[in-house]
């Protein structure tokens, strides 16, 4: 028998729409929250709006953020409306916004002003470029993946800087929001109190550099666009079969003496080129075209085939649909229906033993809630001591 979601109990405010803020949400709805989509009344997230593709109610796009939310259409301008989201703020838990900064201040919905209605909140704000010197810069990920330099780093060498195939600094930021958010619900458990949590696109992109973000603090030199080439290790990249990209990813000295047997190339690794991963890297070219000499002789798929009997990690370059039929073959269920005609949604990554992710609920229409949300802040909570 399984024990109740994580965070069951756990009401939260969504004043937040697009991407990053939406899926900071999504996840806590996925862990039990009761989310309460907070939305401009005959309008709604923006991206309601955003397509193609477009389902049955609305667009691709904010089903994949929005899940298991309820939504409810509240105008902050108007004094009533003003008032039913001061009790949703009074009574919830956490709070996530990402207005431009300051702008719900304006409303009477700042941090401060809050903190004072409800000690307990945990509000977090997600900006662009942190509340400070960027607060009045525009933050969408596309731009920060430009400015932040992500795309200094991402296509080929001789190609122009390249964004990411999907909004990665929003999905980063998102994960940084719900880290932060759990940390201040765990922290209010020894306090009593909650507070104030801001991550920014800049910071999120910044903070995920890894080794990229190492490198330069190492050697004050920008990393540069590499395709598909590692700056660290090699052959960990594509290399050309007889029809095709193979991906091969070599970490250690030993996997890149199988792989030297198995391509046929037994001894390889002795070469003192190629004998230690700097050696490696410093000969790269030469190591690709001897490989490539010995992969032309078969096609990528017969390549991963052996490549994976002899443990050296190996895959074809497939698309997204390969890669979801990949997890289904794997038993990792990547996909989950929802009900009510909505499209499958993906599964929380998730897994846990005794509390799993199993209360998936379609995308909420355009105030859907409405009613039984405002039903709600007119009675009485006496279940909350704030």
């Amino acid at each position: 028998m399984t024990a109740a979601p994580i965070l069951d109990g756990i009401v939260v405010a969504d004043f937040s729409r697009v991407l990053a803020g939406p899926l900071a949400t999504v996840m806590l709805a996925d862990l039990g929250a009761d989310v309460i989509k907070v939305e401009r009344p005959g309008a709604g997230d923006d991206t309601r709006r955003w397509g193609p593709p477009w389902t049955a109610s609305t667009s691709a796009y904010f089903e994949s953020a929005n899940r298991s939310k309820r939504s409810v259409e509240l105008d902050l301008d108007d004094p009533d409306d003003r008032a039913a989201a001061r009790e949703l703020v009074r009574r919830a838990d956490v709070l996530v916004e990402n207005f431009r900064t300051g702008a719900l201040g304006d409303k009477g919905f700042g941090y401060d002003e809050l903190a004072a209605l409800n000690p307990r909140l945990v509000y977090c704000s997600v900006t662009g470029f942190g509340s400070d010197g960027g607060a009045a810069l525009p933050g969408y990920d596309f731009l920060v993946q430009a400015v932040g330099g992500l795309m200094s780093i991402t296509g080929d060498s001789d190609g122009d800087p390249m964004k990411v195939g999907v909004a990665l600094v929003d999905v980063l930021t998102a994960k940084d929001a719900v880290a932060g958010i759990l940390a201040a619900l765990y922290e209010r458990e020894r306090s009593g109190l909650g507070q104030h949590v801001e991550v920014s696109l800049l910071s999120s992109l910044l903070g995920s550099l890894a080794n990229q973000g190492a490198n330069f603090l190492a050697s004050g030199q920008s990393p540069m666009r590499m395709g598909n080439t590692h700056p660290s290790i090699t052959p960990y990249e594509t290399l050309r079969c007889r029809d095709g990209l193979l991906a091969v990813a070599c970490g250690n000295d030993g996997q890149f003496a199988r792989l030297a047997a198995a391509v046929g190339a037994a001894g390889l690794e002795q070469d003192p080129r190629f004998a230690t991963n700097p050696e490696r890297v410093r000969h790269r070219a030469d190591l690709v075209r001897a490989l490539e000499e010995r992969l032309a002789a078969e096609d990528a798929e017969e390549w991963v085939r052996r490549l994976t009997a002899a443990g050296v990690p190996a895959g074809t370059v497939g698309d997204i649909a390969s890669g979801f039929a990949l997890a289904e073959r794997l038993g990792l269920a990547p996909r989950i229906p929802v009900g009510d005609g909505a499209i499958d949604q993906v599964r929380n990554p998730i897994g846990f033993s005794r509390t799993p992710v199993t209360d998936y609920r379609r995308p909420p229409t355009l105030g859907e809630h409405n009613d039984a949300v405002r039903a709600e802040l007119h009675t009485p909570d006496e279940s909350r001591n704030h």
